[in-house]
């Protein structure tokens, strides 16, 4: 990520924006199985768009999370030549979610714009609430240990930094990931807000299998209130997923 690109910085709780807007062919999901979900981003016409510009090496990005925040998921869907993506999801438990989609592409004048859309959707049966998790500085998740530092203001620029050791080790063989060495998504526990935290510095653009143990992100967080921030980052060839509640201010 370097500064020239397109940074959005709004809640990502509308369908539609600067002439772009998400549409799913269903809002409704089976539970239990793994199934998928397809959508289009159609213009201001109403024609599904086709031409899209790479963010972080994918043409599309999309994000599942269930309203509690106990369930996450980020998949980069496929395109077929007439504008309808296809997102393969794992299975879902029941439950009220947001869909989200984020990508870059030409507006009408010609310039490069980053989106985030979402829609709500339904996965069927009889949900079952989960307490989100308290605020906290550390996090473990598949043996490494996470850190996070930093303090953050709603809509002031704010940087975070993660550290991650395993063993009480730090970890310095961070393999690339979506062009960096971590990605982090953040939702906001009240409205579901939405927030991308972008890598910055000398290691924001992943070159080698050599990443960590210290990233920075450029934090813009739309809203005060807990967020749940999910961190995802990758070692020997594996992702790992880590998510920790983190209050801004």
């Amino acid at each position: 990520m370097t500064g020239s690109e397109p940074m959005h910085d709004g809640t990502g709780l509308s369908a539609s924006d600067e002439g772009f807007t998400f549409t799913p062919t269903a809002t409704t999901l089976g539970a239990e199985s793994a199934t998928s979900l397809r959508f289009k981003i159609t213009d201001r016409a109403g024609t599904a768009v086709t031409s899209f510009v790479p963010d972080q090496t994918k043409l599309m990005h999309l994000y599942l999370v269930r309203s509690d925040l106990a369930e996450f998921q980020h998949v980069h869907p496929t395109m077929a030549a007439d504008g309808i993506w296809t997102s393969d999801l794992a299975a879902l438990t029941p439950g009220n979610y947001r869909a989200y989609v984020t990508f870059d592409a030409k507006n009408a004048l010609g310039g490069t714009v980053s989106e985030v859309l979402s829609k709500a959707l339904t996965v069927h049966g009889t949900a079952t609430a989960t307490a989100l998790p308290a605020t906290s500085s550390t996090i473990t998740a598949d043996g490494y240990t996470l850190t996070v530092s930093g303090k953050m203001t709603a809509a002031m620029p704010d940087t975070l930094t993660v550290t991650i050791s395993e063993n009480g080790q730090p970890v310095s063989d961070l393999q690339p990931y979506l062009g960096a060495y971590a990605h982090l998504t953040a939702i906001h526990a009240g409205d579901l807000a939405f927030a991308h935290l972008h890598p910055e510095g000398p290691t924001a653009m992943a070159m080698s299998d050599a990443g960590g143990p210290t990233l920075t992100f450029h934090a813009l967080m739309p809203e005060s209130g807990d967020w749940r921030v999910f961190i995802q980052f990758q070692t020997g060839g594996v992702l790992h997923t880590a998510a920790i509640t983190l209050r801004v201010a």
